[in-house]
């Protein structure tokens, strides 16, 4: 609680500001697209890269989907959004759809379309106190968001690092993963914010975790089985598949304790670990991305 009271609206407009002058977009002239081995990296890495590569450029519904469930945005989650967050994420999308194109794999088909769902959700949002549970599950959404693609890259490097594929792992894949952790600070803070300084009245709460239990899905997946079954496959090759209560905790830890007030002792919460599990299955059931290519 003592931190949460010094997280002030300036404070997070000034992280927003710093996370746009240290960071700005990566400029595609600035990578260096050598690959050793296309076919290896294409064998193995190509749904992991597809999947990564349409999250990225995706950030184009993610934005309309804000404008959407926030009508009335505070000004540091208009300048994250508008002025830093997009540009960053777009940039990342168009260099890595550009590797993919460089060893043979189609172009990501990133959905842009706001479901129904979220409109109706923004229907309500001109009412500021379902604004402000609409702000909530979109922090832990974000949160979760960058949480993951932390990991994912780390691992992606990792692996690079051991195929030797360096120019990949230095200009493409090092570059995104710098500028992600940045953004998890950013939806970190909001939610701790939001959750601790009265905004957020008894019912509210309640509200937003019925809705997040409710609506929570991975990034990418859009409860599409295809997409899930290509969540599952970036969780099996990136090495998460045989500790996925670990990466539960990783992704779910923030939310169990803002959110969920570590209920009954809870490490992260239980729809989180369902939905890893999900994919993995539909991983298993419908084969490789490569496969379904064929």
């Amino acid at each position: 609680m003592a931190r949460s009271r010094l997280i002030t609206d300036a404070t997070l407009l000034a992280h927003v500001n710093k996370l746009g002058e240290d960071h700005p977009p990566i400029r595609m002239d600035s990578v260096d697209f050598t690959v050793n081995n296309p076919d290896v990296l294409r064998t193995r890495f190509a749904g992991v890269l597809d999947y990564l590569a349409r999250v990225e450029l995706e950030v184009e519904r993610n934005v309309l989907e804000l404008l959407t469930i926030m009508p009335n945005p505070s000004e540091a989650d208009k300048v994250f959004y508008s002025d830093v967050w997009y540009d960053q994420e777009i940039a990342h999308g168009q260099i890595l759809d550009e590797l993919k194109r460089r060893i043979d794999l189609p172009e990501a088909e990133p959905l842009l379309q706001v479901g129904f769902a979220v409109q109706a959700l923004g229907a309500l949002a001109k009412w500021e106190p379902i604004q402000d549970v609409a702000r909530t599950i979109y922090y832990f959404t974000g949160a979760s968001t960058e949480r993951q693609a932390v990991l994912a890259y780390n691992a992606l490097s990792s692996q690079l690092d051991e195929m030797g594929e360096l120019a990949v792992r230095d200009t493409i894949i090092n570059q995104i993963k710098r500028q992600e952790p940045g953004h998890f600070a950013f939806y970190r803070m909001s939610a701790e914010k939001i959750t601790t300084d009265g905004t957020l009245k008894p019912w509210q709460l309640y509200l937003a975790r019925v809705l997040r239990e409710h609506s929570y899905e991975l990034v990418g997946t859009h409860n599409d089985p295809q997409h899930q079954a290509t969540m599952g496959e970036v969780i099996d090759v990136l090495g998460f598949s045989g500790q996925l209560e670990v990466f539960a905790k990783e992704i779910g830890r923030l939310e169990a304790k803002l959110l969920w007030a570590n209920r009954q002792g809870m490490e992260f919460p239980p729809y989180v670990l369902r939905a890893l599990r999900e994919s993995v299955e539909m991983y298993r059931e419908q084969g490789s991305f490569m496969a379904r290519l064929a």
